[in-house]
């Protein structure tokens, strides 16, 4: 199975150094060298090590590590010209499922948790392809009055299959430094799925649940999923699995951009009055005037808060789901919307837990019980009840 992965869209030239040579399409060879490509091309490797690089890739778009990079890929580099150039590599689904392990988290990972991300990454990846009519809907918004209800879910890319930053799945190439372990987790699982009554599952993940692992619905579409369902990250002695302030295992579970990120379990945000007014202002366009409360309405069994009340001199303005909060309330994300709301003197302390939606496989957690001792089976066993692994 070979996909499309879109690598930067929208940009007015691709600065690129074939690492080996290739042809385009027409039979012509490009050898090793710098370009400065900008117009479309589609150009396949002449061996199977030839790379590319690319300058200037934009990772953690609109979130708080946001940066760009040199990334490397191994594959056939395709570009089309569209509102500017959109960038894609065309590689194999095992070549992608490779990378992805190592992206998303650290290639110095232990074996079994590498093993339990494969088989997740390549089903999430599966699942719209081979069961469209489960799919729930993309992007949302509603309005009513004074409420504004919206989620971003999985978007059908134009030209290509899956992006390649945190919307998608991490996907970085061959930038990051594989390892043993990455290969023969990917090897080891090869086609291997994660299934729920004959179905290839919708295998959500986020970085850290913050102790409780939230149900899908309130992360996106009001439906149940009956594996995406909230349950404590707890072992057999009630300890969290995703509590943990283990150097040496962060080091080596987390990619270095991520180790920026120490207080994920729980964290705090000091906030202005005038500084939540301006935020909303700029990331709602809406101004409530003087903010005067921030009174969560409705909480899923997490803790996270998926429908919040600004109340503000001029008006209120209530806003849902958990991304939106964190949108409004942050110049990229909060960690999460799993939060409380304290009032110091003028100031608004959010005091929160976890980073991301929470939904499904908690990262951290999992990369615990994988140094515990757990088997990649028993990880998404815990992680995801009902589901075994199969292959496609």
């Amino acid at each position: 199975m070979n996909l499309a992965v879109g690598l930067m869209e929208g940009v007015e030239s691709v600065r690129v150094e074939l690492l080996g040579s290739f042809m385009d399409a027409a039979g012509k060879s490009y050898p090793a060298g710098k370009y400065h490509l900008e117009s479309e091309i589609t150009l396949i490797p002449s061996a199977p090590e030839a790379s590319f690089a690319i300058e200037d890739v934009v990772i953690g778009i609109g979130f708080h590590w946001e940066r760009k990079e040199r990334q490397v890929f191994r594959g056939d580099l395709r570009i089309l010209k569209r509102e500017g150039l959109t960038v894609i590599n065309d590689l194999s689904l095992e070549e992608y499922v490779t990378s992805v392990i190592s992206s998303e988290m650290s290639a110095s990972c232990p074996l079994e948790l590498l093993k339990a991300h494969a088989v997740i990454s390549r089903s999430w990846l599966c699942y719209p392809k081979l069961h469209p009519e489960s799919d729930g809907p993309g992007n949302f918004s509603l309005r009513v009055g004074d409420e504004i209800t919206r989620w971003y879910g999985r978007e059908a890319h134009r030209d290509f299959d899956v992006c390649a930053d945190d919307h998608c799945q991490r996907y970085q190439g061959i930038t990051k430094a594989y390892s043993t372990s990455v290969s023969q987790a990917a090897s080891a699982t090869a086609g291997e799925v994660l299934k729920y009554d004959g179905k290839v599952c919708d295998a959500r993940f986020s970085k850290c649940c913050g102790g409780v692992v939230e149900e899908y619905r309130n992360a996106w579409d009001d439906r149940d999923v009956p594996y995406l369902v909230s349950l404590p990250d707890i072992d057999d002695s009630g300890n969290v699995y995703c509590d943990t302030k283990d150097k040496a295992l962060l080091a080596q579970i987390l990619p270095g951009f991520d180790q920026e990120t120490q207080d994920f379990y729980r964290w705090t945000v000091r906030y202005t009055g005038d500084e939540i007014r301006q935020l909303i202002w700029s990331r709602l366009s809406e101004d409530v005037g003087e903010v005067l409360a921030l009174e969560p309405l409705e909480r899923g069994p997490s803790g996270r808060i998926i429908k919040l009340r600004i109340r503000g001199q001029a008006r209120s303005l209530v806003i849902g789901k958990e991304l939106e909060i964190r949108r409004a309330l942050s110049r990229s994300h909060l960690y999460s919307s799993a939060f409380d709301v304290e009032r110091d003197g003028s100031m608004f302390v959010l005091k929160g837990k976890g980073w991301g939606h929470g939904v499904g496989l908690c990262q951290i957690g999992a990369a615990v019980m994988a140094s515990r001792g757990k088997n990649y089976q028993e990880i998404l066993e815990h992680y995801y009840p009902g589901t075994s692994t199969g292959k496609l």
